[in-house]
């Protein structure tokens, strides 16, 4: 498939696959899985047999080649219709996890990895942050010493997506001891089932259907072709991987911005007050305007990005890939101000409802912090984009 012509058709066709996945299988269930802290593993499987967990990756390994144009449709649909950020980031956690073996991996770890992962069949998760930092990567502790033909890795992670049922672990660590900044970073993958690896569970505000856990490696025996590419190259890898998670969690917040205008236009035509529908109101509809002109606004700054990365836009070293690294970050941040926006508002016209467990609004608007802070918090992405910028 061409990464700049699609169908409109084929745009439509995963559209409404996505939003009747969630009405039949998703939404039923999804109150008892946010109280429950997870949801089925089966799940992955399902999503496998829609095409979903392949999307964007060779077919080499059992993915389909597809445009971020097809990608964000289906990542918008899932989440206008569903409105659970902690399902969609624990099902697709594979995607912040896969991209540093498929770019860099060797022949032999890309097939023992991928094609379960994408099959639904193994779960992938990605492991960087620590408890002592966490956008300072560079600054990472946890080490991974070779003895041999084994890395022997000790040390924490916090925060870990899918962390307490991950399959496979893309690790960042510390390989060259003396060398405490950027460089001395490498990736190495960790199986789920070491021996001297230990989870705990996470409480959070919001994404309670998201599994998030804390690591510990304890003497954690890796073989060496486990590495990801070369040592000391891991730091490159963590941020070319942030610009697709930046990309994909502005298609998400797009989506869950729309998810909270549904529920509340549909609330304030139900709703009487005053012998009146809510939408009646002059204030109640200037309210849904302002989270339309957002939402439009966020849509079309993402169709653009996206046609670029598409087109070949990438974050190189050149003043071009600067400049769309720029506007990943920026869109990054305006997408998430949106969504907290139209959250924010959402429950302000369902009124009391908005306050209860099993709205959308609600849900979403637990998660908007996540949103804002993860994949590069909305300060560091100012600062980033500008730095890109030669500001």
């Amino acid at each position: 498939m061409s990464m700049t012509d699609i169908a409109d058709e084929d745009i439509t066709l995963v559209e409404d696959a996505a939003r009747k996945f969630v009405q039949t299988e998703v939404a039923p269930h999804l109150n008892d899985w946010e109280e429950a802290g997870e949801f089925p593993r089966s799940l992955y499987r399902r999503a496998a047999e829609m095409g979903w967990l392949e999307m964007g990756y060779p077919e080499q390994f059992g993915g389909t080649p597809s445009p971020w144009k097809l990608r964000n449709a289906m990542t918008i649909a899932l989440a206008r219709s569903g409105g659970s950020g902690g399902l969609m980031a624990s099902l697709f956690s594979h995607n912040i996890g896969l991209p540093p073996v498929v770019r860099h991996g060797s022949p032999a770890l890309q097939a023992e990895v991928i094609p379960d992962v994408l099959a639904g069949k193994k779960i992938s998760a990605l492991a960087i942050t620590e408890p002592g930092g966490g956008t300072d990567v560079s600054a990472l502790r946890t080490t991974a010493r070779l003895e041999g033909d084994e890395y022997v890795v000790d040390g924490e992670k916090i925060f870990i997506t899918s962390g307490m049922r991950a399959d496979w672990f893309t690790v960042a660590v510390r390989t060259d001891l003396k060398n405490k900044g950027p460089m001395g970073i490498s990736m190495l993958m960790v199986p789920g089932d070491s021996v001297g690896l230990s989870r705990s569970p996470l409480k959070k505000m919001g994404w309670l259907c998201s599994d998030t856990a804390q690591l510990r490696f304890d003497g954690v025996r890796v073989p060496a072709r486990y590495l990801v590419g070369e040592e000391g190259s891991g730091f490159k890898m963590i941020l070319t991987n942030f610009n697709g998670e930046r990309l994909s969690m502005a298609a998400m917040a797009l989506g869950f911005s729309e998810c909270c205008f549904d529920e509340a236009l549909s609330w304030a035509q139900q709703r009487k007050t005053f012998g009146t529908a809510l939408v009646d109101h002059q204030v109640i509809r200037h309210k849904l305007m302002d989270m339309r002109m957002r939402i439009e606004s966020t849509r079309a700054w993402l169709n653009a990005v996206s046609a670029r990365a598409d087109a070949g836009d990438r974050g190189d070293k050149t003043a071009k890939g600067a400049e769309w690294v720029a506007q990943v970050c920026l869109l990054k941040n305006h997408a998430t101000q949106t969504m907290q926006f139209c959250a924010d508002q959402g429950v302000q016209i369902l009124g009391g409802m908005g306050f209860m467990r099993g709205t959308a609004c609600e849900r979403i608007y637990r998660e908007v912090k996540v949103m804002m802070i993860g994949g590069g918090a909305e300060e560091i992405m100012k600062e980033l984009a500008s730095r890109q910028l030669g500001l």
